[in-house]
């Protein structure tokens, strides 16, 4: 696999690319995106036909080679029944809608659970898209409920909403880089709601994380924990990433992602500020391979012999995309440029999978936890959803600029 993806632009590919010179021919990008967007719908399609008599069951990743599920109750239970929804909006498709509500329903219990942070992830994800694309009222109230659950989760005093309840040993109040993306459902809420605490939860988040979280380059640590009396930072560390100091690869993609959400939704210009600073970071580093899939962390001593992560990828190609319309032309084409560069690697047989394969998820060699030995250079479900999102995105901004 590492050689394969090494040595990703000097490979002949068939249609769409040219000989074997070091740089792809330019396959029209529409190509690309539809190409992307219909293995994903086929490899879904298949995903929900063979869990749709397991009850309760969502597809998580692949472990000694079979397909992995999860219940409700996991953090990654939302993201199956939202590209579901992503796909029925690129496509029309009614089968994949009707899978999508089934697949959706089977969270409906996540919107009681308050000992998570990832209520947002859980149910913005899937409800959150069926609500959008449909206007069913009983998927809305889900969402507000799931709301106050989540909110009971911030501290009035710290500022901001706690990561995990375990290792307390070690951590006081932990929040970690990827809560940031917990905060477009409690804006949502605010405003669905009439509640404006939700609001202000999620501007003091972000404020906060922006103030603590992120070092001088504008790279982010994993975990920040504070002091539950002083409300300042006792520690910084890392839990998935390589060290403390390191630069954990989905950790960064996920800071690019939040603040350029919360510029979307708030229009607050520091966010975009910070936004612009990480893209920045992400896109000029040093050790970003040549097809812009990270490795699983950028301070890995062992690069290049080190696992990727497509989920980094697809997550920070969303972000980019998005990222590109709300700043200024020059940069925002710089930020376009790097996602497609991106989704032309994520949607090219080194990373996407062939019909029938990778037990019907959409891409491969993503990493989710290395240092605990779980879920490296296998495919995951936020993988699959990010790249749809991606996609879905570009798609929807050429139509604009047509």
């Amino acid at each position: 696999m590492k050689k394969l993806i090494a040595g990703i632009g000097f490979l002949c590919w068939g249609a769409g690319w040219a000989g074997c010179s070091s740089q792809p021919a330019e396959e029209p990008m529409e190509a690309v995106v539809e190409r992307g967007l219909e293995r994903a719908a086929r490899q879904s399609l298949q995903m929900a036909k063979e869990l749709e008599d397991q009850e309760g069951k969502l597809p998580k990743s692949i472990n000694d080679g079979k397909l992995e599920t999860s219940g409700y109750s996991w953090w990654c239970s939302g993201f199956f029944p939202g590209e579901l929804w992503y796909l029925y909006e690129a496509t029309s498709d009614p089968e994949l809608k009707a899978y999508a509500e089934q697949f959706t329903e089977r969270l409906e219990p996540v919107k009681d659970i308050t000992y998570s942070h990832d209520v947002g992830f859980m149910l913005n994800c899937s409800y959150g898209n069926g609500w959008r694309l449909t206007h069913n009222e009983a998927y809305r109230d889900v969402m507000l409920q799931g709301a106050r659950s989540l909110a009971t989760r911030y501290n009035e005093r710290v500022g901001l909403i706690r990561s995990w309840d375990f290792n307390r040993d070690k951590w006081q109040y932990p929040v970690i880089i990827d809560n940031m993306m917990n905060l477009e459902f409690l804006i949502w809420a605010s405003r669905e709601g009439n509640e404006p605490r939700y609001f202000n939860m999620a501007v003091s988040h972000a404020d906060k994380t922006m103030e603590n979280h992120f070092r001088p380059d504008y790279s982010c640590y994993h975990v920040v924990s504070y002091d539950t009396l002083t409300a300042v930072p006792h520690v910084k560390q890392t839990h998935q990433g390589y060290a403390d100091s390191s630069a954990w690869a989905r950790g960064q993609a996920w800071a690019l992602y939040g603040y350029t959400m919360m510029y979307r939704d708030t229009q607050r210009e520091a966010y975009l500020r910070q936004a612009c600073q990480v893209a920045r970071y992400l896109m000029g580093h040093p050790r970003m391979p040549e097809d812009k899939v990270p490795y699983w962390d950028f301070d890995d001593p062992k690069i290049p012999d080190v696992p990727r992560d497509a989920s980094a990828a697809a997550i920070m190609a969303s972000a980019l995309i998005d990222l590109s319309q709300l700043t200024d032309k020059e940069f925002g084409q710089q930020c376009l440029d790097f996602a497609e560069h991106q989704l032309r690697s994520l949607t090219s047989p080194a990373y996407l999978a062939e019909p029938g394969t990778n037990c019907h998820f959409v891409l491969m060699h993503c990493t989710g936890h290395l240092p605990g030995n779980s879920e490296v250079d296998v495919p995951l479900s936020y993988a699959d959803y990010y790249y749809v999102e991606a996609l879905l995105r570009w798609k929807k901004l050429k139509a604009v600029d047509k």
